[in-house]
């Protein structure tokens, strides 16, 4: 069979692929594979029927690439594109277990921040400071850091991402309370709350797996220049472990030298760095039998 991979449509032209991933798509098509088109914006407003309708009938298995879905959004599409004969190789379990924090933490432990999270709905209070302190108190004292399931307001570091002690919860809250805020309609699951972690400043490195091997090792998208080695003997039986197609891993040095998983994420939907040749990747993506 041939390898097919849905990309996001360009929303000013609807007959091309978003720009983001006209590189990739050119790599399929040079892997002698075949593209199809999801309208990302019809879908985030809630039209799964017109998200899918370009996407012809009856293609069989195929893997996605594109922007960010929820884990309800990529359920629907799921569920309607296989009505149509169409079959997404990452089911939307795997899907939502590797793409939210508490689907994978457990099976990371030892190998990345220990973590707490409690689920908050778009615009609700973290909690009262009783909660707040019920949820922390697994984590021992000192920083933190505060992010949805998915995501951190990393670029808004001091006011919305980090806290010098998730004991304080008078701090918590007001830190937490603002990632919620910049958020917006984008929060993720809820709120999660991670002990900090010192990092040795040699960047990050996104590790792609498929199938439970490294496909390919390259930067993190935010540090293309930096493109560190990272040690994968402890991290690929947890990867394993979780039992996804599809995954990567983000990881960083610590300041004593241990590799740490910084995060984990569905491969469909990682942004892959404009300085990573993007055949590199779809010549290991499987094609269905």
């Amino acid at each position: 069979m041939t390898l097919t991979v849905l990309f996001c449509v360009d929303p000013l032209h609807p007959r091309r692929v978003d720009p983001h991933f006209s590189r990739e798509a050119a790599a399929v098509r040079d892997h002698y594979g075949e593209i199809a088109l999801i309208d990302h914006d019809a879908l985030r407003r809630g039209d799964v029927d017109d998200a899918v309708r370009a996407v012809p009938s009856d293609l069989g298995p195929v893997w996605y690439r594109g922007w960010m879905l929820t884990g309800d959004e990529y359920a629907a599409v799921s569920a309607m594109l296989k009505r149509r004969g169409t079959i997404l190789l990452t089911h939307p379990d795997d899907y939502r277990r590797a793409h939210e924090l508490p689907g994978w933490h457990d099976t990371f432990a030892g190998l990345t921040p220990h973590s707490v999270w409690r689920p908050l709905g778009v615009g609700q209070d973290p909690g009262d400071l009783s909660e707040l302190g019920e949820l922390v108190k697994p984590l021992k004292g000192g920083p933190g850091i505060v992010k949805d399931y998915v995501k951190s307001c990393k670029h808004e570091w001091e006011e919305a991402c980090f806290v010098p002690d998730v004991k304080n919860l008078a701090q918590l809250h007001d830190v937490a309370s603002k990632m919620v805020a910049l958020r917006d309609d984008h929060l993720a699951g809820g709120l999660v709350v991670r002990e900090f972690e010192e990092y040795d400043g040699g960047g990050e490195a996104r590790v792609w797996w498929v199938d439970g091997e490294p496909a390919l090792v390259g930067p993190h998208p935010d540090s293309p220049g930096m493109e560190p080695d990272p040690m994968l003997d402890a991290v690929a039986p947890a990867v394993r472990a979780l039992g996804c197609r599809f995954i990567t891993t983000d990881l960083a040095r610590r300041t004593d030298g241990a590799w740490r998983v910084v995060e984990v994420g569905d491969g469909q939907v990682s942004d892959l760095p404009s300085s990573v040749d993007a055949m590199d990747l779809y010549a290991h993506l499987p094609v269905p039998d």
